[in-house]
């Protein structure tokens, strides 16, 4: 008679086995289940990082365009300025040397009234010369002839008198020349002016009707 063991089932596995998965099985299992899964929407947070980059990228664009416009702004501003400042450095060079050729006038005079005299002449010619070329390379051109019509704008009228050969005001003499620094005046030129005669035009026509023998008698 056999006696059983107490404690003892058949149907108990033997020491050493487990109901417990491999972590091969493990991994198949996980596979398969990814690939039955189909693929879903992004997550809600995903797309909520998008849209916060997308406001930084649009304010950040922003600022830079708004830093460019200032940019370009101070440059015209800047363009502008250094313009008015060179266009005020011309004006005051031109202001300086009006003043300093201004003083140098009656000096001018007295050569060209010596010169008309015949009394330019020796080391007083030399000097003379030299000054009128400084001038001149200074910028002075002197104007005013006999014979040019009268422009109030650069003539001086000192004496005023009549004539039968002039047309129109016409200056018969230079009492002393005008002066000039391109298109700025610094003297105008004083001359004496002569106008035509009053009256010469309609005595010229009365004449002209009285050689032609008047209107025919009929």
């Amino acid at each position: 008679m056999t006696e059983e063991t107490p404690g003892f089932e058949e149907n108990e596995k033997p020491e050493g086995t487990s109901d417990a998965t491999t972590p091969d099985d493990a991994a198949k299992a996980a596979g398969s289940a990814d690939k039955a899964a189909p693929a879903g929407p992004a997550p809600a947070g995903e797309e909520l990082v998008e849209v916060g980059l997308q406001a930084q990228l649009d304010q950040a664009q922003a600022a830079l365009n708004e830093r460019t416009a200032d940019l370009q702004r101070l440059q015209a501003e800047y363009q502008n300025y250094r313009r008015r400042v060179e266009r005020d450095r011309v004006a005051v060079k031109e202001v300086a040397v009006a003043n300093l050729l201004s003083e140098l006038l009656p000096t001018l005079d007295d050569i060209g009234r010596a010169r008309d005299h015949g009394e330019l002449v020796g080391g007083f010619k030399s000097v003379a010369e030299s000054l009128e070329t400084v001038v001149a390379k200074m910028g002075l051109q002197q104007f005013g002839k006999e014979g040019e019509p009268f422009d109030p704008l650069v003539h001086e009228a000192l004496m005023h008198s009549y004539a039968p050969d002039v047309t129109e005001t016409t200056c018969v003499q230079i009492l002393q020349p005008g002066y000039r620094i391109g298109e700025r005046t610094i003297r105008p030129a004083r001359v004496a002016v002569a106008e035509p005669q009053p009256g010469a035009g309609p005595k010229a026509e009365d004449s002209s009707d009285e050689e032609s023998g008047g209107p025919e008698e009929g």
